[in-house]
Protein backbone atom coordinates (compact mmCIF):
# COMPACT_ATOMS: atom_id res chain seq x y z
CA UNK A 1 0.00 0.00 0.00
CA UNK A 2 1.50 3.44 -1.20
CA UNK A 3 1.35 6.00 2.10
CA UNK A 4 1.65 9.69 2.73
CA UNK A 5 5.64 8.90 3.41
CA UNK A 6 5.81 6.99 0.07
CA UNK A 7 4.01 9.80 -1.93
CA UNK A 8 6.44 12.75 -0.90
CA UNK A 9 9.26 10.35 -1.77
CA UNK A 10 8.15 10.20 -4.91
CA UNK A 11 9.65 13.52 -5.36
CA UNK A 12 13.66 12.47 -5.16
CA UNK A 13 13.05 10.53 -8.14
CA UNK A 14 11.09 13.71 -9.79
CA UNK A 15 13.51 16.44 -8.71
CA UNK A 16 16.67 14.79 -10.49
CA UNK A 17 17.15 18.23 -11.76
CA UNK A 18 20.90 20.19 -11.67
CA UNK A 19 21.38 22.44 -8.88
CA UNK A 20 20.82 26.65 -9.71
CA UNK A 21 24.40 28.43 -10.48
CA UNK A 22 24.68 31.13 -9.17
CA UNK A 23 26.26 32.71 -11.74
CA UNK A 24 23.50 31.91 -14.41
CA UNK A 25 20.50 34.25 -15.19
CA UNK A 26 17.57 34.84 -13.32
CA UNK A 27 14.84 32.43 -14.76
CA UNK A 28 11.09 33.91 -15.32
CA UNK A 29 8.91 33.94 -12.65
CA UNK A 30 7.58 30.66 -11.42
CA UNK A 31 3.92 31.64 -10.57
CA UNK A 32 1.07 30.57 -12.43
CA UNK A 33 -0.42 32.71 -14.92
CA UNK A 34 -2.27 35.55 -13.51
CA UNK A 35 -5.58 33.93 -14.93
CA UNK A 36 -4.43 30.65 -13.20
CA UNK A 37 -4.41 31.80 -9.72
CA UNK A 38 -6.43 30.53 -6.84
CA UNK A 39 -6.78 33.36 -4.66
CA UNK A 40 -5.19 37.26 -5.38
CA UNK A 41 -4.87 39.65 -3.09
CA UNK A 42 -3.30 43.57 -4.54
CA UNK A 43 -2.30 43.67 -0.79
CA UNK A 44 0.24 40.91 -1.35
CA UNK A 45 1.36 41.48 -4.75
CA UNK A 46 2.50 45.30 -3.04
CA UNK A 47 4.15 42.80 -0.56
CA UNK A 48 5.81 41.35 -2.77
CA UNK A 49 7.37 44.48 -4.86
CA UNK A 50 8.34 46.00 -1.41
CA UNK A 51 9.80 43.12 -0.11
CA UNK A 52 11.74 42.66 -3.44
CA UNK A 53 13.10 45.81 -3.91
CA UNK A 54 15.28 45.05 -0.54
CA UNK A 55 16.65 42.17 -1.78
CA UNK A 56 20.12 42.27 -3.29
CA UNK A 57 20.68 38.39 -4.14
CA UNK A 58 18.57 37.66 -7.12
CA UNK A 59 18.25 34.20 -6.90
CA UNK A 60 17.12 35.05 -3.30
CA UNK A 61 14.87 37.47 -4.85
CA UNK A 62 13.53 35.24 -7.39
CA UNK A 63 12.68 32.71 -4.56
CA UNK A 64 10.83 35.21 -2.74
CA UNK A 65 8.45 35.82 -5.41
CA UNK A 66 7.78 32.34 -6.39
CA UNK A 67 7.37 31.53 -2.49
CA UNK A 68 5.96 34.01 -0.56
CA UNK A 69 2.39 33.82 -2.91
CA UNK A 70 2.80 30.14 -3.36
CA UNK A 71 -0.46 29.13 -0.97
CA UNK A 72 -2.60 32.05 -2.83
CA UNK A 73 -1.74 31.03 -5.86
CA UNK A 74 -1.95 26.93 -5.69
CA UNK A 75 -3.91 26.06 -2.84
CA UNK A 76 -6.77 27.92 -1.99
CA UNK A 77 -10.74 27.25 -2.71
CA UNK A 78 -12.99 29.89 -1.96
CA UNK A 79 -16.86 29.57 -1.76
CA UNK A 80 -19.73 30.04 0.07
CA UNK A 81 -21.71 27.79 3.05
CA UNK A 82 -25.15 29.07 4.32
CA UNK A 83 -24.03 31.99 2.75
CA UNK A 84 -20.73 32.76 4.55
CA UNK A 85 -17.45 32.58 2.99
CA UNK A 86 -15.60 28.95 3.18
CA UNK A 87 -11.85 28.68 2.30
CA UNK A 88 -10.67 25.03 1.51
CA UNK A 89 -6.88 25.12 1.97
CA UNK A 90 -4.83 21.99 0.86
CA UNK A 91 -1.44 21.27 1.75
CA UNK A 92 -0.34 21.28 -1.90
CA UNK A 93 0.39 17.54 -3.31
CA UNK A 94 -2.12 16.55 -1.37
CA UNK A 95 -5.32 17.67 -1.94
CA UNK A 96 -6.78 17.60 1.53
CA UNK A 97 -7.07 19.85 4.52
CA UNK A 98 -4.77 19.89 7.41
CA UNK A 99 -5.43 21.92 10.13
CA UNK A 100 -1.89 22.66 10.84
CA UNK A 101 -0.53 23.30 7.32
CA UNK A 102 -3.67 25.33 6.61
CA UNK A 103 -3.00 27.55 9.76
CA UNK A 104 0.44 28.07 8.83
CA UNK A 105 0.23 28.76 5.39
CA UNK A 106 -1.86 31.66 5.44
CA UNK A 107 0.01 33.06 8.57
CA UNK A 108 2.34 35.17 6.41
CA UNK A 109 -0.22 37.32 5.22
CA UNK A 110 -2.04 38.36 8.74
CA UNK A 111 -0.27 41.62 9.12
CA UNK A 112 -1.91 42.28 5.30
CA UNK A 113 -5.49 41.61 6.79
CA UNK A 114 -6.90 45.26 7.96
CA UNK A 115 -5.84 47.06 4.67
CA UNK A 116 -7.28 43.70 2.11
CA UNK A 117 -10.85 42.74 2.69
CA UNK A 118 -10.50 40.11 0.25
CA UNK A 119 -8.11 38.54 2.71
CA UNK A 120 -10.37 39.07 5.04
CA UNK A 121 -12.77 36.97 3.72
CA UNK A 122 -10.12 34.49 3.38
CA UNK A 123 -9.76 33.95 6.90
CA UNK A 124 -13.19 34.24 7.35
CA UNK A 125 -13.67 31.74 5.63
CA UNK A 126 -11.10 29.46 6.70
CA UNK A 127 -11.56 29.92 10.44
CA UNK A 128 -15.36 28.78 9.42
CA UNK A 129 -14.25 25.52 7.40
CA UNK A 130 -11.78 24.47 10.72
CA UNK A 131 -14.76 25.69 13.26
CA UNK A 132 -16.82 22.83 10.94
CA UNK A 133 -14.02 20.42 10.31
CA UNK A 134 -13.35 19.98 14.84
CA UNK A 135 -16.96 19.58 14.68
CA UNK A 136 -16.95 16.69 12.82
CA UNK A 137 -13.91 14.83 14.61
CA UNK A 138 -11.21 16.19 16.94
CA UNK A 139 -9.07 14.17 16.80
CA UNK A 140 -8.52 14.15 13.07
CA UNK A 141 -5.63 15.96 11.40
CA UNK A 142 -6.99 16.28 7.77
CA UNK A 143 -10.37 16.69 6.42
CA UNK A 144 -12.21 16.15 2.44
CA UNK A 145 -13.26 19.27 0.63
CA UNK A 146 -16.61 17.67 0.78
CA UNK A 147 -17.89 16.68 4.32
CA UNK A 148 -19.45 14.11 3.16
CA UNK A 149 -16.91 12.29 1.31
CA UNK A 150 -15.39 9.23 2.68
CA UNK A 151 -11.31 9.43 2.82
CA UNK A 152 -9.98 8.99 -0.70
CA UNK A 153 -5.86 9.00 0.50
CA UNK A 154 -4.75 5.40 -0.58
CA UNK A 155 -2.84 4.67 2.96
CA UNK A 156 -5.63 5.71 4.98
CA UNK A 157 -8.31 3.62 3.83
CA UNK A 158 -7.48 0.75 6.22
CA UNK A 159 -7.10 2.66 9.47
CA UNK A 160 -8.56 0.97 12.44
CA UNK A 161 -9.83 4.32 13.99
CA UNK A 162 -13.38 5.85 13.45
CA UNK A 163 -13.06 7.28 10.03
CA UNK A 164 -16.15 9.68 9.78
CA UNK A 165 -17.19 11.09 6.61
CA UNK A 166 -15.04 14.20 5.78
CA UNK A 167 -12.00 12.99 7.43
CA UNK A 168 -9.44 12.41 5.27
CA UNK A 169 -6.45 10.94 8.16
CA UNK A 170 -7.24 10.76 11.86
CA UNK A 171 -3.91 10.86 13.39
CA UNK A 172 -4.19 12.63 16.65
CA UNK A 173 -1.69 15.12 17.17
CA UNK A 174 -2.26 17.85 20.03
CA UNK A 175 -1.10 21.04 17.18
CA UNK A 176 -3.58 19.94 15.33
CA UNK A 177 -5.96 21.76 17.62
CA UNK A 178 -3.46 24.43 18.69
CA UNK A 179 -3.67 25.94 14.87
CA UNK A 180 -6.89 27.16 14.70
CA UNK A 181 -6.42 28.65 18.03
CA UNK A 182 -3.32 30.09 16.97
CA UNK A 183 -4.66 31.17 13.82
CA UNK A 184 -8.06 33.12 15.07
CA UNK A 185 -5.82 35.15 17.34
CA UNK A 186 -3.28 36.52 14.71
CA UNK A 187 -6.81 37.53 12.86
CA UNK A 188 -7.91 39.20 16.14
CA UNK A 189 -5.24 40.96 16.67
CA UNK A 190 -4.58 42.10 13.21
CA UNK A 191 -8.17 43.33 12.45
CA UNK A 192 -10.22 43.21 15.33
CA UNK A 193 -12.77 41.63 13.04
CA UNK A 194 -15.19 39.52 15.26
CA UNK A 195 -17.04 38.26 12.44
CA UNK A 196 -15.54 34.79 12.50
CA UNK A 197 -15.89 34.48 15.97
CA UNK A 198 -19.46 33.00 16.22
CA UNK A 199 -21.44 30.18 18.29
CA UNK A 200 -19.75 27.62 15.77
CA UNK A 201 -16.42 28.73 16.52
CA UNK A 202 -16.70 28.99 20.42
CA UNK A 203 -18.69 25.34 19.75
CA UNK A 204 -15.74 24.31 18.20
CA UNK A 205 -13.26 26.03 20.96
CA UNK A 206 -14.97 24.00 23.62
CA UNK A 207 -14.73 20.71 21.96
CA UNK A 208 -11.07 21.32 21.68
CA UNK A 209 -10.48 22.16 25.35
CA UNK A 210 -12.62 19.23 25.53
CA UNK A 211 -11.03 16.90 23.88
CA UNK A 212 -7.40 18.38 25.08
CA UNK A 213 -8.85 17.11 28.85
CA UNK A 214 -9.56 13.98 27.38
CA UNK A 215 -6.45 13.20 26.28
CA UNK A 216 -4.69 13.88 29.73
CA UNK A 217 -6.05 10.63 30.35
CA UNK A 218 -6.43 11.13 34.16
CA UNK A 219 -9.50 8.33 34.59
CA UNK A 220 -9.12 5.85 31.80
CA UNK A 221 -7.44 5.66 28.28
CA UNK A 222 -10.15 7.98 26.72
CA UNK A 223 -12.14 6.89 23.32
CA UNK A 224 -9.24 7.82 21.09
CA UNK A 225 -7.07 4.82 19.11
CA UNK A 226 -5.57 4.19 15.85
CA UNK A 227 -4.06 1.54 14.08
CA UNK A 228 -2.53 1.12 10.62
CA UNK A 229 -1.25 -1.72 8.54
CA UNK A 230 2.17 -0.81 7.16
CA UNK A 231 5.74 -1.86 7.44
CA UNK A 232 6.96 1.59 9.19
CA UNK A 233 6.21 1.87 13.15
CA UNK A 234 5.98 5.23 13.07
CA UNK A 235 2.50 5.01 11.33
CA UNK A 236 0.73 3.23 13.45
CA UNK A 237 0.41 3.14 17.80
CA UNK A 238 0.99 0.21 19.91
CA UNK A 239 -0.94 -1.62 22.61
CA UNK A 240 -3.65 -1.74 20.57
CA UNK A 241 -3.58 1.62 19.31
CA UNK A 242 -3.35 3.85 22.49
CA UNK A 243 0.21 4.13 22.60
CA UNK A 244 2.95 4.03 24.99
CA UNK A 245 2.76 3.56 28.62
CA UNK A 246 2.38 6.70 30.48
CA UNK A 247 1.17 8.28 34.18
CA UNK A 248 -1.09 10.76 34.17
CA UNK A 249 0.41 14.01 35.47
CA UNK A 250 -1.75 16.62 33.64
CA UNK A 251 0.14 16.88 30.05
CA UNK A 252 -1.47 16.35 27.63
CA UNK A 253 -1.26 12.86 25.24
CA UNK A 254 -0.24 13.40 21.74
CA UNK A 255 -0.55 10.16 19.47
CA UNK A 256 1.76 11.75 16.65
CA UNK A 257 3.90 14.26 15.91
CA UNK A 258 3.78 16.86 13.51
CA UNK A 259 5.47 15.37 11.16
CA UNK A 260 2.22 12.76 11.08
CA UNK A 261 4.83 10.04 12.70
CA UNK A 262 4.11 8.16 15.94
CA UNK A 263 5.48 9.55 18.99
CA UNK A 264 7.49 6.67 21.04
CA UNK A 265 6.31 8.14 24.13
CA UNK A 266 2.88 10.15 24.72
CA UNK A 267 3.80 13.42 26.06
CA UNK A 268 5.19 15.59 23.44
CA UNK A 269 6.73 18.35 24.80
CA UNK A 270 6.42 20.77 22.27
CA UNK A 271 3.01 20.38 21.84
CA UNK A 272 2.47 20.88 25.12
CA UNK A 273 4.20 23.88 25.59
CA UNK A 274 2.38 25.19 22.04
CA UNK A 275 -1.06 23.97 23.74
CA UNK A 276 -0.54 26.22 27.01
CA UNK A 277 0.26 29.24 24.82
CA UNK A 278 -2.47 28.73 22.00
CA UNK A 279 -5.15 28.04 24.95
CA UNK A 280 -3.95 31.43 26.47
CA UNK A 281 -4.70 33.43 22.94
CA UNK A 282 -7.76 31.22 22.70
CA UNK A 283 -8.94 33.18 25.45
CA UNK A 284 -8.15 36.30 24.43
CA UNK A 285 -10.18 36.00 21.59
CA UNK A 286 -12.98 34.58 23.07
CA UNK A 287 -13.14 37.30 25.90
CA UNK A 288 -12.52 40.25 23.89
CA UNK A 289 -14.56 39.25 20.40
CA UNK A 290 -17.17 37.46 22.44
CA UNK A 291 -17.11 38.77 25.55
CA UNK A 292 -17.38 34.96 26.81
CA UNK A 293 -15.56 34.87 29.86
CA UNK A 294 -16.81 31.18 30.74
CA UNK A 295 -14.85 30.36 27.33
CA UNK A 296 -11.56 31.76 28.18
CA UNK A 297 -12.06 30.87 31.94
CA UNK A 298 -12.11 27.16 30.51
CA UNK A 299 -9.18 27.68 28.50
CA UNK A 300 -6.68 29.32 30.78
CA UNK A 301 -7.64 26.63 33.47
CA UNK A 302 -6.29 24.09 31.24
CA UNK A 303 -2.97 26.32 30.27
CA UNK A 304 -2.41 26.73 33.79
CA UNK A 305 -3.14 23.23 34.69
CA UNK A 306 -0.75 22.10 31.16
CA UNK A 307 2.23 24.88 32.31
CA UNK A 308 2.19 23.61 35.93
CA UNK A 309 2.91 19.74 34.97
CA UNK A 310 5.24 21.03 32.26
CA UNK A 311 7.69 22.86 35.07
CA UNK A 312 7.66 19.56 36.82
CA UNK A 313 8.10 17.25 33.95
CA UNK A 314 9.36 18.77 30.94
CA UNK A 315 13.18 18.60 31.34
CA UNK A 316 15.83 15.97 31.23
CA UNK A 317 19.68 15.82 31.12
CA UNK A 318 22.22 15.18 28.63
CA UNK A 319 24.81 12.71 29.15
CA UNK A 320 27.21 15.90 29.56
CA UNK A 321 24.94 17.09 32.80
CA UNK A 322 23.01 19.69 30.54
CA UNK A 323 19.65 19.98 31.69
CA UNK A 324 17.67 20.69 28.43
CA UNK A 325 14.06 20.18 27.60
CA UNK A 326 13.35 16.57 26.52
CA UNK A 327 11.29 16.10 23.38
CA UNK A 328 9.28 13.16 24.77
CA UNK A 329 8.28 11.88 28.19
CA UNK A 330 5.90 9.76 29.59
CA UNK A 331 5.48 11.10 32.95
CA UNK A 332 6.86 7.79 34.72
CA UNK A 333 10.21 9.07 34.44
CA UNK A 334 11.08 8.38 31.19
CA UNK A 335 12.62 11.04 28.86
CA UNK A 336 13.80 11.21 24.84
CA UNK A 337 16.01 13.93 23.57
CA UNK A 338 15.83 14.48 19.86
CA UNK A 339 14.27 16.83 17.44
CA UNK A 340 12.15 17.16 14.70
CA UNK A 341 11.97 20.01 11.98
CA UNK A 342 8.17 19.91 12.01
CA UNK A 343 6.93 22.76 14.05
CA UNK A 344 6.41 22.49 16.70
CA UNK A 345 9.48 21.77 18.08
CA UNK A 346 11.95 22.68 20.40
CA UNK A 347 13.65 24.67 17.99
CA UNK A 348 10.56 26.23 17.47
CA UNK A 349 9.36 27.21 21.27
CA UNK A 350 10.82 30.72 20.72
CA UNK A 351 9.28 31.45 17.33
CA UNK A 352 5.81 29.90 18.52
CA UNK A 353 6.11 32.61 21.21
CA UNK A 354 6.10 29.63 24.04
CA UNK A 355 9.58 30.66 25.59
CA UNK A 356 11.81 33.37 25.29
CA UNK A 357 14.00 33.88 22.66
CA UNK A 358 16.75 34.53 25.83
CA UNK A 359 15.66 32.31 28.36
CA UNK A 360 18.85 30.47 29.16
CA UNK A 361 16.77 26.61 29.33
CA UNK A 362 15.61 27.19 25.47
CA UNK A 363 18.60 28.46 24.17
CA UNK A 364 20.72 25.17 25.88
CA UNK A 365 18.04 22.99 24.59
CA UNK A 366 17.94 24.78 20.41
CA UNK A 367 21.98 24.43 20.49
CA UNK A 368 21.98 20.75 21.47
CA UNK A 369 18.99 20.28 19.31
CA UNK A 370 21.84 21.45 16.57
CA UNK A 371 24.36 19.20 17.63
CA UNK A 372 25.25 15.53 17.46
CA UNK A 373 23.34 15.37 20.61
CA UNK A 374 20.23 15.02 17.96
CA UNK A 375 20.33 11.91 16.41
CA UNK A 376 18.09 14.03 13.44
CA UNK A 377 20.89 16.49 13.32
CA UNK A 378 23.26 16.19 10.47
CA UNK A 379 25.86 17.92 8.12
CA UNK A 380 26.76 17.36 4.50
CA UNK A 381 28.75 18.86 1.71
CA UNK A 382 26.19 20.63 1.36
CA UNK A 383 23.57 21.04 4.13
CA UNK A 384 23.27 21.59 7.65
CA UNK A 385 19.81 20.85 9.61
CA UNK A 386 17.59 19.18 11.11
CA UNK A 387 15.65 16.21 9.49
CA UNK A 388 13.66 13.47 11.39
CA UNK A 389 12.22 10.09 10.86
CA UNK A 390 9.41 10.98 8.21
CA UNK A 391 11.91 10.66 5.39
CA UNK A 392 14.74 9.38 6.55
CA UNK A 393 18.31 9.94 7.68
CA UNK A 394 21.10 12.23 6.20
CA UNK A 395 17.58 14.64 4.99
CA UNK A 396 17.82 18.21 5.93
CA UNK A 397 14.44 19.53 6.04
CA UNK A 398 15.09 24.00 4.63
CA UNK A 399 12.19 24.12 7.44
CA UNK A 400 14.71 23.90 10.45
CA UNK A 401 16.50 26.55 8.63
CA UNK A 402 14.24 28.80 8.77
CA UNK A 403 12.81 28.26 12.27
CA UNK A 404 16.82 28.70 13.07
CA UNK A 405 16.90 32.31 11.05
CA UNK A 406 13.78 33.20 12.80
CA UNK A 407 15.15 32.45 16.37
CA UNK A 408 18.29 34.66 16.53
CA UNK A 409 19.30 38.06 15.55
CA UNK A 410 23.08 36.84 15.12
CA UNK A 411 24.17 38.24 11.50
CA UNK A 412 26.31 35.16 10.71
CA UNK A 413 23.82 32.70 11.85
CA UNK A 414 21.42 33.94 9.66
CA UNK A 415 23.47 34.67 6.50
CA UNK A 416 24.24 30.80 6.58
CA UNK A 417 20.78 29.82 7.22
CA UNK A 418 19.86 31.86 3.82
CA UNK A 419 22.53 30.51 1.72
CA UNK A 420 21.73 26.98 2.84
CA UNK A 421 17.92 27.84 1.67
CA UNK A 422 18.96 29.53 -1.45
CA UNK A 423 21.15 26.66 -2.77
CA UNK A 424 18.66 23.58 -1.52
CA UNK A 425 16.42 24.51 -3.99
CA UNK A 426 17.39 22.01 -6.79
CA UNK A 427 16.89 25.25 -9.64
CA UNK A 428 13.14 24.88 -8.32
CA UNK A 429 12.71 28.42 -7.27
CA UNK A 430 10.92 26.81 -3.97
CA UNK A 431 10.97 25.50 -0.86
CA UNK A 432 10.99 21.40 -0.24
CA UNK A 433 9.92 19.29 2.86
CA UNK A 434 13.74 17.78 2.72
CA UNK A 435 16.93 17.68 0.78
CA UNK A 436 19.96 15.40 0.90
CA UNK A 437 22.56 16.66 2.95
CA UNK A 438 24.87 16.22 0.34
CA UNK A 439 22.97 16.93 -2.91
CA UNK A 440 20.19 19.48 -2.81
CA UNK A 441 18.99 17.58 -6.30
CA UNK A 442 18.13 14.91 -4.04
CA UNK A 443 14.44 16.10 -2.61
CA UNK A 444 10.97 14.99 -1.40
CA UNK A 445 7.57 17.68 -2.79
CA UNK A 446 7.88 19.84 -5.14
CA UNK A 447 5.29 20.88 -3.93
CA UNK A 448 5.01 22.24 -0.33
CA UNK A 449 3.10 25.03 0.78
CA UNK A 450 3.57 25.37 4.38
CA UNK A 451 7.35 25.79 3.53
CA UNK A 452 7.27 28.11 1.06
CA UNK A 453 5.10 30.53 3.01
CA UNK A 454 7.58 29.82 6.11
CA UNK A 455 10.40 31.20 3.76
CA UNK A 456 8.22 34.30 2.95
CA UNK A 457 7.69 34.81 6.39
CA UNK A 458 11.22 34.85 6.96
CA UNK A 459 12.45 37.31 3.98
CA UNK A 460 9.84 39.43 5.30
CA UNK A 461 10.66 39.93 8.84
CA UNK A 462 14.50 40.19 8.03
CA UNK A 463 13.33 43.30 5.58
CA UNK A 464 11.34 44.80 8.57
CA UNK A 465 14.25 43.96 11.09
CA UNK A 466 17.38 43.39 9.78
CA UNK A 467 17.69 44.86 6.53
CA UNK A 468 21.12 44.85 5.94
CA UNK A 469 21.23 41.07 5.82
CA UNK A 470 19.00 41.25 2.40
CA UNK A 471 20.58 44.57 1.21
CA UNK A 472 24.33 42.64 1.28
CA UNK A 473 25.45 39.95 -1.17
CA UNK A 474 25.07 36.40 0.51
Amino acid sequence: MIDRRTLMGAGLALAAAPAFAQTAPVPASRRPAPGDRRFTSKAVEREIDRISKRIADPKLRWMFGNCYPNTLDTTVKMSMVDGAPDAFVITGDIPCLWLRDSSAQVKPYLHLAKQDAGLRTLYRGLIARQSRSILIDPYANAFMEDPSAKTNLSWALKDQTQMLPGVAERKWEVDSLCYPMRLAHGYWQATRDAAPFDARWAEAARLSIRTFREQQRKHDKGPYRFLRESNRPTETMMLDGYGAPSRPVGLIHSGFRPSDDACVFPFLIPANYFAVTALRELAVVAKAARGDAALAGEAVALADEVAAALREHATMRLRDGREVIAYEVDGIGNALFMDDANVPSLSSLAYLGCLDVSDPLWRRTAEAAWSEANPYWSRGRALEGIGGPHVGLGQVWPMSLIMRALSTRDATTIRACLKMLRDSDAGTGFIHEAADQDDPAKFTRDWFAWANGLFGELIVHLADTQPQLLSEPL
